[in-house]
């Protein structure tokens, strides 16, 4: 049986856990540290700290593989070990399906300002591409306090704001760089048909199937933890229908 612990600062780690669901059975340890969101407004040395402790704290549970569900700490830290997965912008496939060679970097405010962005864009994408760092962080917020779920008009509101740097520019692809982003992917398209919205998802579960093929579960089950206010966390859970009690856990 595979045993995965995942965790960011909130419901992000659900867009990934998700995929991992749905791609092959394992038992999940989910751990959203809400105490230490939002990680994209926290320095270098602030993230370092929080995700050694919270991996620490996981490493309790036993679990053959850590997924850091957050693209802010995966470039600002070296995360990346055998037993530790991180997830990171998929400019690969971004370069693959740009025409206009225009593409934006949706993510948030430390992730858009670390070095590390700069370095990884360097790595994948070649110079005759225009990459545009795009701050998502108000976007995130919607997501982490639930208002995608029950405010949809100041949801397309705050997106048409944020984004306009889209109708102004070619940009035909964008990079959900941030786990709490494919949340809001309806509302995306919606508001810019145009443009193909990708997230790193798929990419990250192929990664960890390829460790975990032969430790498969017969069924998935799922142990929900946040270091926040349980009570508010089971509510929101339960609007994107999702049952499973929630336990306090914290270091």
């Amino acid at each position: 049986m595979a045993k995965i612990a995942v965790f960011d600062s909130g419901l992000g780690s659900l867009s990934i856990i998700c995929q991992i669901q749905r791609a092959f059975k394992s038992e999940i340890i989910y751990f959203a540290d809400q105490q230490s969101y939002p990680y994209g407004k926290k320095s270098r040395a602030q993230l370092e700290k929080i995700i050694q402790q919270s991996i620490k704290l996981l490493e309790e549970f036993s679990p053959n593989f850590i997924v850091v569900a957050s693209n802010t700490p995966s470039l600002m830290l070296n995360l990346s070990t055998p037993r530790i997965f991180d997830v990171r912008p998929p400019l690969k496939e971004a370069r693959k399906i740009t025409k206009s060679k225009q593409i934006g970097i949706l993510a948030t405010e430390s992730a858009i300002k670390s070095k590390g962005l700069s370095q990884y864009i360097r790595q994948n994408i070649p110079k005759s591409f225009k990459i545009f760092k795009i701050n998502g962080s108000k976007l995130v917020d919607l997501v982490e306090s639930g208002k995608f779920l029950t405010e949809k008009n100041y949801c397309k509101k705050i997106i048409k704001k944020e984004l306009q740097i889209l109708d102004q520019n070619l940009i035909d692809v964008v990079t959900l760089s941030s786990t709490h982003l494919p949340f809001l992917k309806k509302y995306l398209e919606k508001e810019f048909p145009n443009v193909q919205f990708i997230d790193s998802g798929s990419i990250v579960v192929q990664k960890i199937f390829s460790k975990t093929k032969n430790m498969q579960s017969k069924n998935n089950s799922l142990k929900i933890f946040t270091s926040g206010n349980t009570k508010n966390f089971q509510s929101k859970l339960l609007k994107i229908g999702i049952k499973n009690k929630v336990n306090f856990l914290s270091f």
